[in-house]
């Protein structure tokens, strides 16, 4: 048993049984239910913008999105431009906030434990990333900050603002607040260039195959970008945790919506979401449950169960989603290139994400100019009584989707299925493993170890959420 894990949002615990040396199955449990779903019920529609964002402290701004999107869904509504910008701004702000933190603070820190002391990297490492402590973290939480300061004058506060509504955003923003938006991300662009990749980030951006990541590292610029490809050649990261090489994506202003399973980009049916139960501690076991028809009745005297996350599946198959997931979905040919060669694995999971940063930011720069102080932010949005909706997202872990139905002006149901419900699920009816179970299978366990590193690194390649997760 592995677990609980440091540097998680929430709690964890994975089960691993190991033969000659490697994982021969996994079980991942999230034993802390939450259940915001049942605090929503039978409430009015709009207290679900002052609800779920307290899901979690960490990707806020996403839940929200989801539920101003679901709420604009029940509405029939569709913000003004400025609107929609705005709140492309913020989550993208979150999004960024969350790649950096999770590169800095949860990932790289790995690579500082004693288990590394004898690789000629580990000095470096040491020093920029040692846990609470190396340079580079200290860095990355200043430069957070500074980007952070985008919710005050957006948003009034981060985490929890109400600022997102199903029709548009609650405060305009005038000439001033475009010119200090704007050095907010040139401040946090100029940190990026100089200590993430060395270089502008256009030039990251641009790379397009796996020779112009060779390149990179054997003689680019001399960031933790490289360094991180570095580390990765000389311990094999392309190999370590591929799961099941499908991919989905709800789109986003970036990216567009969609699915990939081997045979190229297709559509994704949303009708085709359904939700297991077989070994959640859920009751309602006997079928599987679109979000529309969904429940979540705690079992707590379940013995078959062994986690508190269901099993989200998209025509019956178990799915990854996250930053790979959406540069693989909107085209990306750096991505295509790293999945063509090795699938979702620990490497291109990470520079999935070094990549949607770099691009995050340089979008994020281009919807700033394009704001109109002069146009109109919000629109009203009345909501009927009754009604069914969806609100569907990206979340900085992935594909992050509310699903309501309002009866007599109240909630009669409230689903969620978060990034890490998709990638930290469990079995299904099947006896079919959830993204990250199937990625563990075949990760080394040295003899003796209690917390194998190489388990620690495809865990967090993720990037887990556990309270999403939970909700």
């Amino acid at each position: 048993m592995v677990g609980p894990f440091n540097r998680v949002e929430g709690d964890l615990e994975v089960q691993l049984d190991v033969e000659g040396g490697r994982v021969r199955s996994a079980r991942v449990n999230s034993p802390l239910f939450r259940g915001f779903e049942r605090i929503l019920e039978g409430r009015a529609p709009l207290d679900a913008l002052v609800i779920v964002p307290r899901i979690c402290g960490i990707c806020s701004v996403s839940q929200s999105h989801a539920a101003a999107t679901a709420l604009a869904d029940l509405a029939g509504v569709t913000p003004p431009p400025n609107g929609t910008l705005a709140a492309d701004l913020m989550l993208a702000a979150e999004n960024a906030g969350d790649h950096l933190t999770h590169f800095h603070l949860f990932f790289m820190p790995d690579f500082a434990r004693a288990a590394y002391a004898g690789r000629p990297w580990f000095g470096v490492v040491a020093e920029r990333f040692k846990a609470a402590a190396g340079s580079a973290v200290r860095e990355a939480v200043e430069a957070r900050t500074g980007l952070f300061r985008l919710f005050g004058i957006m948003g009034g506060k981060w985490p929890h603002t109400l600022t997102l509504q199903p029709g548009g955003v609650a405060r305009a923003l005038d000439a001033r607040d475009k010119v200090r938006l704007a050095a907010i991300i040139e401040s946090f662009r100029r940190f990026l260039e100089t200590k993430v990749y060395g270089a502008p980030l256009e030039a990251v951006a641009e790379l397009s195959s796996l020779n112009a990541l060779e390149r990179w590292r054997d003689g680019g610029p001399a960031g933790h970008f490289r360094l991180f490809l570095e580390i990765s050649a000389d311990l094999g990261l392309d190999t370590l945790g591929r799961s099941w090489d499908r991919f989905l994506s709800y789109g986003n202003a970036l990216q567009p919506r969609g699915i990939w399973q081997g045979a190229g980009i297709a559509p994704l049916d949303p009708g085709a979401i359904a939700e297991d139960h077989s070994f959640a501690r859920m009751a309602d076991r006997e079928r599987r449950h679109h979000p529309f028809d969904g429940s979540t009745v705690p079992d707590g005297a379940d013995e078959a169960g062994y986690t508190w996350c269901k099993a989200p599946r998209l025509g019956g198959l178990p799915f990854e989603t996250g930053a790979l997931a959406r540069q693989l979905i909107g085209g990306h040919p750096l991505a295509a290139a790293l999945v063509a060669a090795g699938g979702g694995t620990v490497f291109s999971r990470v520079v999935g994400r070094l990549l949607e940063l770099a691009r995050i930011c340089i979008a994020m720069g281009q919807w700033v100019r394009a704001l109109d102080v002069k146009g109109d932010w919000y629109v009203d949005a009345p909501l009927p009584d009754e009604g069914a909706a969806m609100g569907l997202t990206e979340a900085a872990r992935g594909a992050l989707g509310h699903w309501l139905r309002v009866e007599g002006g109240r909630i009669a149901s409230y689903q969620i299925i978060a990034p890490t419900t998709w990638n930290f699920s469990p079995r299904d009816s099947d006896g079919v493993p959830g993204p990250l179970e199937k990625a563990l299978e075949g990760t080394a366990v040295e003899p003796g170890e209690r917390a194998p590193v190489a388990v620690q690194h495809v865990v967090r390649s993720f990037d887990p959420c556990m309270v999403c997760t939970v909700h």
